[in-house]
């Protein structure tokens, strides 16, 4: 066997640098797989979004602030992005139309009964957002079918426990109130992440066997509405004028009353303070009085002055001043 020639120093720098050459570029590849790796766990929210972290299958994180966000990549980490702001709609019955033109499913989920076991055909819609978006997307297989089979169960048992009247006219803002609450504890009893935002009625009819009494009894009671409305109208206008009136003669009286109470009390005063000045001189008061009476009588007839004794010389006959008497 032949003897291997030693290296030469040539070539053991050669060897050397491809050694260090090919573990830098080793590294440098390592390096750049991990920041491949890591930077598949960076993420950026929108305003609304939710991501939810499972940890090698277990729920580790909910993250809802908006904006860049990391965490582990997969598969260590994986990440599920849910809308929280998405407005969801379930459709019930048929919208728009005549009910009859609906398809036969349509029909059978807008067909309930009341309690007075009269059949009406209830459309409505319903629309929920999620809550919880670990719930929301890992509770649940399907929302949109549990949702639909809980709102038709909700509705049937409100329909169920009104009237005719109640649903069709009366009390249709209390059905859907019960509806949206009861339906919204069915979906928290299956711990299912979602909200119902509102619950509306979209068309409520009686079959169509029945739909001309049903309208004959509606029109009746809108007329009797109507009048009732006239009625109050017409007494919204005539009591507060009738009260006017009423509070107008009350202070005229008071007026009346208090102007009269005022004119005896200061009679009353008046004869007070003559009295009291009669004590003291009783023949110059009496005067007094006599001399103010006469200013008051005599302005209103005719005077003649005569001296006394006069009479016994020439007797006084006003015989011109007959002539003149006032008409």
């Amino acid at each position: 066997m032949a003897e291997t020639s030693p290296l030469t120093s040539e070539e053991r720098v050669k060897r050397s640098v491809g050694r260090t050459l090919g573990s830098w570029a080793f590294a440098l590849l390592l390096l750049a797989g991990i920041g491949a790796w890591a930077w598949q766990g960076a993420f950026t929210l929108k305003p609304g979004e939710a991501a939810v972290l499972l940890m090698l299958g277990r729920h580790y994180e909910t993250v809802t602030t908006s904006g860049f966000h990391w965490r582990i990549p997969e598969p260590i980490v994986t990440r599920t992005v849910v809308n929280m702001t998405e407005l969801r709609n379930e459709d019930f019955g048929f919208r728009g139309g005549e009910m009859g033109e609906a398809p036969v499913e349509k029909l059978h989920e807008a067909t309930m009964q009341t309690r007075d076991n009269n059949i009406v055909r209830v459309s409505f819609t319903v629309q929920y957002t999620v809550k919880d978006p670990f719930e929301a997307r890992f509770r649940l297989a399907d929302a949109s079918s549990v949702v639909r089979d809980s709102a038709q169960a909700a509705m049937r048992e409100v329909v169920g426990r009104t009237t005719v009247d109640g649903v069709l006219r009366e009390k249709k803002a209390l059905v859907t109130a019960e509806a949206e609450r009861l339906l919204q504890d069915i979906l928290d009893s299956y711990a299912s992440g979602l909200e119902v935002t509102e619950v509306q009625l979209q068309d409520v009819q009686p079959p169509a066997e029945v739909r001309a009494a049903f309208d004959d009894v509606v029109a009746a009671n809108q007329d009797a509405s109507r009048l009732m409305n006239e009625a109050e109208g017409h007494r919204n206008e005539v009591l507060p004028k009738a009260r006017g009136e009423a509070a107008e003669i009350e202070a005229q009286a008071q007026a009346y009353r208090e102007s009269k109470i005022a004119e005896a009390t200061g009679a009353a005063e008046r004869f007070r303070a003559i009295a009291v000045e009669y004590r003291k001189a009783p023949e110059v008061t009496r005067k007094r009085l006599y001399l103010e009476t006469m200013e008051t009588v005599l302005p209103k007839v005719n005077k003649v002055i005569v001296e006394p004794g006069a009479t016994q010389i020439v007797p006084y006959l006003p015989l011109g001043r007959q002539r003149e008497e006032p008409r």
